[in-house]
């Protein structure tokens, strides 16, 4: 793998809750619970899609991330990547991959470079998601940094979403921060 951005592990501190629990424009949270591929979705509002990946490391996952899927001290595979729309940073994501699903088929979710995880899961038929929380995010620590290298404003609330996705009985989170310039935020990129 190649180096990893100086700013690896950027991570994510958040309250994830249930969408109910939240106040959340009706734009917004089409985005933010959406159950299909969100790389899909961007691809249909820009010429150049692109992925880059920040860093990807073993770690043991923290009792911040752990869940009802992956347990607190597992031993996980983190990887941290942006998601562009023409060159326009548009979400932060986390994967949490834990090493006992990284087995068979899913061996290769452990070498997907530029690759989008959102794409290769949306592909196979057998994909669970489960329930989607949210949370909102304000630039603080390391994810300000990130914001700054981008010039982006961190002064505006963010909001993110997480699931743990299920393959063959081996479960994987993803989380994503919308970044503050993402179509997630703008009317005017609604679907027609």
């Amino acid at each position: 793998m190649s180096s990893h951005n100086p700013l690896f592990p950027i991570t994510m501190k958040a309250d994830w809750q249930d969408a109910v629990n939240f106040t959340v424009d009706e734009h917004l949270l089409d985005w933010l619970l959406d159950p299909c591929s969100l790389t899909a979705r961007f691809k249909k509002h820009c010429q150049q899609f692109r992925i880059e990946v920040l860093g990807q490391q073993i770690q043991a996952c923290s009792s911040e991330e752990a869940n009802d899927d992956i347990q607190v001290g597992e031993q996980v595979l983190v990887r941290e990547v942006l998601l562009y729309c023409d060159d326009k940073p548009q979400v932060f994501a986390r994967s949490l991959l834990p090493l006992r699903s990284l087995t068979g088929e899913e061996q290769k979710l452990a070498h997907l470079g530029n690759q989008s995880l959102g794409q290769v899961l949306f592909n196979n038929p057998e994909l669970i998601r489960k329930n989607i929380e949210i949370s909102s995010f304000h630039g603080q620590g390391s994810l300000a940094k990130l914001l700054e290298g981008l010039s982006l404003n961190s002064k505006n609330e963010m909001w993110g979403r997480r699931s743990v996705f299920v393959l063959h009985d081996k479960p994987l989170m993803v989380a994503e921060i919308f970044l503050p310039d993402s179509f997630a935020y703008q009317l005017e990129s609604a679907e027609l």
